[in-house]
């Protein structure tokens, strides 16, 4: 949890009007739901569309009983195709 803290705090010192939105959910199997997200905000030093350096990424839920028992956020899409042996056609 502290890990969680700690790049919570990053990201609100770091951007402006930061935000994460959902752009497709796919299911894996009946307790691994990976959903793509887009990033935004605009970096409070740079300037920087949030948009114009990073295209998006992936939150992947491990849920047991409509309970989330553990997240793994990927900030880069292709990672999380690579890991969870998804293409990014797939539906």
């Amino acid at each position: 949890m502290a890990g969680l803290a700690d790049a919570a705090r990053f990201t609100i010192q770091t951007f402006e009007n930061w935000s994460i939105r959902a752009d497709e959910y796919r299911e894996i199997d009946s307790e691994r739901v990976p959903v793509l997200v887009k990033y935004s905000g605009r970096g409070k030093a740079s300037g920087l569309e949030v948009a114009e350096i990073r295209e998006g990424g992936a939150n992947l839920f491990h849920i047991r009983d409509g309970t989330l028992t553990r997240l793994v956020v990927y900030p880069n899409r292709d990672r999380a195709f690579a890991d969870l042996g998804l293409t990014p056609e797939a539906s």
